[in-house]
Formats: structure tokens, C-alpha cells, sequence
């Protein structure tokens, strides 16, 4: 049964489709620009497809029971218009944890997503969410600091929240999709809750825990949440930034919680922020 993963050069799709293929799963997986395939593996039959295209879809979907999908708000009718067409069996979304966060339904970032799964289910397609709350990876945003001079600004740098590695939410997706699951209602139950690591660790135990691994004492300069608007600003938009300066802000008085889901759907123990480090010591090093 071919599963067409878009997103699939993602954080998370490219593990989606790496772990598919590892089970025997044949894997479609879509690109905008067919250029950009060629750091796919080879056993993946790379398509070009274009979400802001819905047309560039449908050859992209026949023959397919099951998507894996990343997509915004702007391009989820479109989507969801070509899926509904297709006949799918399943579509699993990677979501939000935030759309479930109490305190987070004003949260831009929260309705961003919730916008893509109500149009998902006004489209009646067969769809399950996986519901991340904080990527690990959202680290990744230190990296150039860190190399470049040892120094993390935050805002909130106690904040506490419960990190989840990417090969774990592509784990739970899997799961999700279908592969190996006997019992598909009770992994939509399961999916569908908020996914977190194993573990509650504040900002500043992150960063101390990546300079361990990459054998640097790393500096941290705390900001307001003036100066982060600031610092944040030039890289997005002022409603995103908000966004996370709420959620931070929400985890700094203990609101970010920590969730079974990942041993619940794996039957396994996530992997701790510490190990995420260590699987990207080179971006920080």
C-alpha cells in the first residue's frame, strides 16, 4: 500500500519516510521542485507536487491509500478538495499540541493548526493528528549563535516543557498511518493526544546539555519579552512571535506538561533531550 508523504524533506516527514521504508513500505514521496529529490533516499519514488498547485496533486495521489501531510492553513482546502477525490484510506496530519493546551485558544501558532484540521474534517476525509507540542528541533534556531559565539538569548530561560525528539513524532505517524497497528481505532485514540518527550527540562538546562555534548561552557543572555520581540521579529512575523512568547510565558508557571503518549503508541521510553543533542551535535559544533 504506497504512502505519499508530503513534506518528506521536513524535520519529520524525512524520518516518516525513512522509517516506512525500513518496515517494507512502499513510499511516495513529494517534492515543489524535483531538484530538491535528490537527497531523498532512492528506494522512495520522488514526485513533484505543490500544495499552492492542487492540481499538481492528483497525479501525486493516484494509486495512493495514505498520506502523511504537513500542510498551512492557506493550502488545507486545497488539499483537503484533491484528497477527497482520491478515495484515501487514511491521512495523518502533523499537528499541534497547542490545539489542545489550555490557555493556548487565542494562540495564533494553536490556530494556525486548528484551522488545517477543521479543514481536514469539513473535507470528510478519514484523519487522524499527530499532535506534537514542542519539537525538539525548535532548538535548532541557537545553532548559528552557538557556533559563532557561544551565546543563547532567551526569554524565559527557566520555562519548562517536555521536548520531543522528531524520530519519535515520526514513529507515532507511522503508527498513525496504519503500519503495524492491529487495532486502527485505538491508535487514532492514542495519536491524536498531545505528544511531548519523556521529560520536563527548562531552556536553560537545553543549552547547558548541548554545550556538554559538543564540549563547550555555553553563555545565555536573558531577554524581557521587549527585547524578544525584538530579537524575534527579524525572523518572523509579529503574530508568530507572540505565539510563542504566550506559550513560554504559560511554561514558565508550570503549563507545559508532560504526556505518556509516546511509550502508550510505541511501547517504548522517548528519547530524552539529551540524546536529541547528541544526534545533532554537528549543527551546534
Amino acid at each position: 500500500m504506497t504512502t505519499l508523504v508530503i513534506g518528506a524533506r521536513g524535520g519529520v516527514g524525512r524520518h516518516v519516510v525513512d522509517q516506512l521504508l525500513a518496515v517494507g513500505e512502499p513510499v511516495r514521496a513529494s517534492v515543489r521542485d524535483p531538484r530538491a529529490g535528490v537527497d531523498l533516499p532512492a528506494a522512495a519514488e520522488v514526485v513533484t507536487a505543490d500544495l499552492t498547485r492542487p492540481d499538481t496533486l492528483r497525479p501525486a495521489l493516484d494509486g495512493v491509500r495514505r498520506v502523511f501531510l504537513y500542510a498551512s492553513s492557506a493550502h488545507a482546502e486545497g488539499f483537503a478538495a484533491v484528497a477527497a477525490e482520491a478515495g484515501l484510506e487514511r491521512v495523518v496530519l502533523l499537528s499541534s499540541g497547542s490545539v489542545l493546551l489550555p490557555g493556548m485558544e487565542h494562540n495564533a501558532i494553536a490556530q494556525e493548526h486548528r484551522a488545517v484540521e477543521d479543514a481536514l474534517s469539513a473535507a470528510g476525509l478519514p484523519w487522524t493528528p499527530v499532535r506534537p507540542l514542542v519539537l525538539a528541533s525548535n532548538s535548532l534556531r541557537w545553532a548559528e549563535s552557538i557556533r559563532s559565539s557561544g551565546t543563547v538569548r532567551l526569554v524565559y530561560p527557566d520555562a519548562v516543557t517536555a521536548p520531543v525528539h522528531e524520530r519519535d513524532v515520526a514513529a507515532v505517524a507511522v503508527t498513525a498511518l496504519g503500519v503495524g497497528a492491529e487495532d486502527a481505532v485505538a491508535t487514532d485514540l492514542s495519536t491524536a493526544a498531545v505528544l511531548t518527550g519523556p521529560e520536563l527540562i527548562s531552556q536553560r538546562r537545553q543549552v547547558e546539555q548541548i554545550g556538554q555534548v559538543i564540549g563547550r561552557t555555553l553563555r545565555i543572555e536573558e531577554l524581557s519579552p521587549d527585547q524578544a520581540r525584538a530579537h524575534y521579529g527579524r525572523f518572523s512575523n509579529p503574530a508568530t512571535v507572540e505565539a510563542i512568547l504566550q506559550f513560554l510565558a504559560l511554561a514558565a508557571t508550570g503549563g507545559s506538561p508532560c504526556t505518556p503518549t509516546v511509550r502508550r503508541v510505541l511501547d517504548r521510553p522517548g528519547y530524552s533531550f539529551e540524546q536529541w543533542a547528541r544526534d545533532h551535535a554537528k549543527d551546534f559544533g
